[in-house]
């Protein structure tokens, strides 16, 4: 179990639903964060594979930890998964950096496909 995997959202039902989303063959030590603020304090303190990014949080948003994320040149891959499916910010994730942008709730095929697409599992 090398990778660690963060999966950052403010509802603690999304949070164990991802948990219970991520393919079985994805063997990873999974933490957790609860807004963006947290979710950049794992990042900067330990080395994480792959980031569960939800958008819409308190204290700073996934569009925050995006930046952060992109400013601060993290080596990370960034899932969104999120309910907010406007085009619009889909686009704006995708050029900040994130591998994908998955609907909620998460449909394990797609969540799956593209986790072997970037070799996660």
């Amino acid at each position: 179990m090398a990778l660690t995997a963060l999966i950052c959202d403010d509802s603690l039902l999304a949070r164990n639903q991802m948990k219970k989303s991520l393919p079985a063959e994805f063997d990873a030590a999974i933490v957790t964060a609860t807004n963006g603020l947290e979710a950049l304090t794992v990042l900067r303190s330990q080395e994480v594979g792959v980031v569960f990014l939800d958008l819409t949080m308190p204290e700073l948003d996934g569009v925050g930890v995006l930046e952060a994320i992109k400013a601060e040149k993290m080596d990370v891959f960034v899932i969104v998964v999120s309910a907010d499916i406007q085009p619009e910010m889909q686009k704006r994730v995708m050029d900040l950096g994130a591998l994908a942008f998955i609907q909620k709730p998460v449909n394990t095929d797609k969540l799956s496909a593209v986790m072997r697409q970037y070799g996660l599992i």
